[in-house]
Parts: structure tokens; sequence; C-alpha cells
């Protein structure tokens, strides 16, 4: 009997139990194929707004910082100072002048805008007419260069011949130089700031409110629940990611206020109208101390980060009860 070569047959591995898949275990290798060229076409599309955010807003962000801690004219070359330019800033009256203000202009223009941008979105969120015309005109100003309101501004708040003292007089009341007197000054700046900023708080709100699911409202209505306890109870939570959102943003724009106070005021009368983006607009470019007004612009970041944090404590970052 010749001999028959026996082959071995290897044992069959377990099959899946019924109603499992078996998943295969991922090779870690990089994408190839479409997924490789997708890949390089995303990083083109991305690259000119990585390059721009490297050049213009990276380099100047690190330059700025390094410069804080230098004697540095633009004329002669950085002296390194270590910390005397914050030193400079305990001893500058003008400089804490400013972060009064800057806080005051915050506390006042962000919560009134809030407050009134949310209502103008409840207004044009119903059925009213002529909805879009009414949207157009909230948000223009928005959208229109600080320069040219500060200057339309600037002559309604004319002592002379402007329109709020002429309309004013109309009512036997002599109106007061708004923007030369202490006293009317910050005021006239606050409103300037509230009135051009309502139409992006508006068009925030607005679209959160055509988000909010129409359900809880029918069920609320049903269970006997008025408009106002609608509103506390249904509307305001739903849209705390929002007025987070709104919140973080109109203190960083608050905090950056420059054009309408260099038009109106020039931060006058007697300080009482400087901002902290103005000083550093001050320092760098009239008195040319660009060391002490990047250590400046590091203490503004600084405040806003603080300001930042803390608001996303109190209101729980930005998680809403959807």
């Amino acid at each position: 009997m010749g001999a028959t070569s026996v082959l071995k047959a290897r044992p069959a591995p377990p099959s899946a139990p019924a109603g499992r898949t078996v998943t295969k275990k991922r090779s870690g290798r990089a994408p190839t194929g479409p997924g490789r060229r997708r890949q390089r076409a995303g990083m083109l599309m991305v690259a000119p707004a990585l390059l721009h955010a490297s050049l213009w807003i990276g380099l100047p962000v690190v330059a700025s910082v390094v410069l804080a801690f230098t004697k540095y004219d633009v004329l002669t070359a950085p002296q390194f100072v270590g910390l005397d330019n914050f030193r400079d800033m305990l001893d500058d009256a003008v400089f804490r002048k400013s972060i009064v203000n800057t806080v005051v202009y915050t506390f006042f223009t962000v919560p009134f805008g809030m407050a009134l941008g949310l209502l103008v979105a409840l207004a044009l969120h119903t059925g009213l007419k002529a909805r879009g015309i009414f949207r157009t005109a909230v948000f223009i100003p928005q959208v229109t260069a600080t320069v040219a309101i500060a200057l339309v501004w600037l002559w309604i708040y004319n002592p002379g011949n402007g329109l709020l003292n002429t309309l004013l007089s109309f009512l036997g009341i002599d109106g007061p130089a708004w923007l030369s007197s202490t006293s009317w000054a910050m005021p006239s700046v606050i409103l300037v700031g509230i009135w051009q900023g309502i139409g992006m708080k508006m068009l925030i709100y607005l679209a959160a409110l055509q988000s909010l699911p129409k359900e809880l409202y029918e069920a609320a209505s049903v269970d006997g629940a008025s408009r106002v306890r609608q509103f506390f109870s249904i509307t305001l939570p739903l849209l705390k990611p929002a007025t987070f959102f709104v919140l973080i943003t109109s203190m960083i724009s608050a905090f950056q206020s420059f054009d309408q106070i260099y038009i109106l005021t020039d931060g006058g009368p007697g300080n009482s109208t400087t901002m902290m983006t103005f000083e550093i607009y001050k320092s760098a470019f009239r008195e040319f101390r660009i060391g002490y007004a990047s250590a400046q612009s590091l203490v503004l970041f600084v405040l806003l980060m603080g300001f930042t944090l803390v608001n996303r404590r109190i209101m729980g970052g930005t998680r809403g009860n959807n």
C-alpha cells in the first residue's frame, strides 16, 4: 500500500453567535486612496486661512507678549526691563481710570443690550407684518462702519443744533453739552454702544428662537401655562447656550471699544470716557511706548480671559437643557 500524504486541516475559527457581528480591528494606518486625496484637499483648502491666522494673529500675539517685558520705542532696539512696565501701570492713574471706565461701560452696555436684543427678537419672532423690513432696520447699525455711526451721533449730541437738544427744546428743556460734560459723556457713549449692538444680539436670539421645539409650547398651553410662564420656564432655559455666546461676545466687544471713543470724546473730558483700548492706542502711537502698550494689551487679555471663565462657571458653560 503506497504512502499517502495526509493534509492536516487547520481548525476553523469559531463562528460568532447569532445576532452578533464581528468587528474588524483597525490597522491604524494612514488613509489611502480616496481618503488620502480628501485629506490633502481639505488641508489645501484650510492652508490659506491657517497662513493668514499665523502671520496676522499668531505672530503679533507672540511679539506683543515678548515686547511686554521690554522698553521699545520703534526707533531703538528693544531693551529687556522685566516687570518694569507692569510696575509702571500700578502707578499710572490714567490707566487705572481706564480700567474702571471699561468695566462701567461693559456693565451697562452688555446687560441692557442683551435684554433689548432679546425683546426685539421676541417681537420679530411673532407673526408681525413686514418682519423682514424691521429685521433689516435693526441689523443695519451692526454692519455700518463704526466711524460713520459715531459721526452721526456726534451731530445728534451737538449742543447747539443737534437733533437731541432740538427735540428737548420743544419740551422746554435745555439740553446739556452731552459729550463735553464729565457727568453726561459716559452715559452718552454707553447709549451709542447699546444702540449699535442690538442688531447682532437680536439676530443670534432670533436664530435660537426659531430652533426651539414647538411641541413644548403646545404641551404647556394644554396644561394651562400662560405666555409669561412659558417664557420663564421654557424659552429662557432653552436659550441658555445662545445667552452665553451673546454674553461672551458682547463683553469682548465692549472691552475692545475704540472707534466711538476716538471720534466722540477722544477719551475726555478729563479722562471720563477713556477706555483700555484707547489708552493702549495712546501709549503705542502717540507716546511710542510700544513695550508699555504691549504690557497693557496683556493685562486686557488677562481681564477678558478671567471674565470669560467666571461667566462660564456661573452659567454652567454652554450646555443647554435641550
